[in-house]
């Protein structure tokens, strides 16, 4: 494993005027610490102290440090399962922990990256390089914070525009992330919820992965819900793009939702139609036939043809082709009739 650069000046491990800092050391000897807790109160951190795992998790729960300095043997929990728990627990799991520990086997570094820590010094500590190293990785983790911010804000700002954004994960199907907006357009036009993925929407996202990942975008997918239509747009690949071929990663698909109403209500003022009567005119424009109007509309294609009927009336009209004409020719929003 690569490991970071920490050619740092000594001077650097001061913080910041201004800056604040909280680090949890964790051992069960504080004699083996002294020195590194008196170095980091010196720097300017505020540190905090425990002398046993379970001890060790509550701080951390409680105080939400910067960093954890954490003692891979200890009596009880040993700082292996402490990491993991933290890294467990969503309100601890974004902590850096980095291991003290006299154990350098290559089999008790591989057990401390597996249970989540980013770096590990052996024993007997040496202050200034612990600081070198916690500077490197907490300007890593202000990071990744900070992305994560920029990155829900601007997803977020896509709600404030009518847009709503959903994160699916191609492999298992599951619905991982959503806005608000999202998550209540998914409800009304597809009944679904988080972590489900309306199947429609699964399938098209398979089916068009290969467009997707050679960066071609794929047709967009319509959900059409009497006078509304919910657009689904592939929007990028998000998370890791150095995973292997066999992930088909997570997907940001942008959703936008639109209104025929305004078309509606124009079809029905100028041919004194009722609302239905308008709803039925609008997707015999849109060249349905009566058995797809009445599957759109909830009602049977018997009743889509009663309907039909009195529009042609009204219209003064005997064909439902001379009845779209006219539609469009009087309905600005339906100057490009759809197939």
């Amino acid at each position: 494993m690569a490991m970071p650069d920490y050619e740092t000046p000594v001077d650097s491990a001061r913080l910041p005027r201004g800056e604040h800092r909280v680090v949890l050391i964790v051992d069960d000897v504080p004699d083996n610490v002294a020195p590194l807790h008196d170095a980091l109160d010196d720097a300017g951190y505020t540190v905090l102290v425990a002398l046993d795992g379970e001890s060790a998790i509550r701080r951390a729960r409680q105080a939400l440090p910067d960093m954890v300095l954490l003692d891979a043997v200890m009596p009880g929990i040993d700082g292996f399962e402490v990491a993991r728990r933290l890294k467990a627990d969503a309100s601890t799991a974004g902590i850096p922990v980095i291991f003290m520990t006299g154990l350098t086997d290559t089999e008790h570094l591989e057990t401390a990256f597996g249970a989540g820590c980013v770096d590990y010094v052996t024993k007997p500590i040496k202050p200034r390089e612990v600081m070198a190293r916690m500077g490197v990785h907490l300007k890593q983790a202000r990071e990744q914070r900070e992305g994560a911010i920029e990155r829900s804000q601007a997803r977020h700002a896509l709600d404030a525009f009518g847009y709503a954004t959903i994160t699916v994960r191609a492999s298992d199907g599951r619905l991982v992330w959503q806005t608000p907006l999202a998550r209540d357009l998914l409800r009304l036009h597809c009944g679904t919820e988080a972590p489900t993925t309306p199947s429609v929407v699964l399938q098209w996202l398979r089916r068009h992965l290969a467009e997707a990942q050679a960066q071609r975008e794929p047709p967009r997918l319509t959900i059409e819900n009497g006078p509304r239509r919910l657009t689904f747009r592939l929007h990028q690949r998000v998370g890791d793009e150095d995973t292997g071929p066999r992930d088909q990663g997570d997907w940001l698909i942008v959703m936008q939702e639109s209104s025929n109403e305004s078309v509606h209500a124009a079809l029905a003022a100028a041919f004194g139609l009722t609302a239905r009567e308008a709803e039925v005119l609008y997707w015999v424009v849109k060249g349905k036939i009566n058995r797809d109007i009445a599957d759109i509309l909830g009602a049977s294609p018997a009743t889509v043809k009663k309907h039909l009927e009195r529009i042609h009336m009204k219209m003064g009209v005997e064909t439902r082709t001379a009845a779209a004409a006219m539609a469009i020719n009087r309905v600005r929003q339906l100057d490009t009739p759809a197939g």
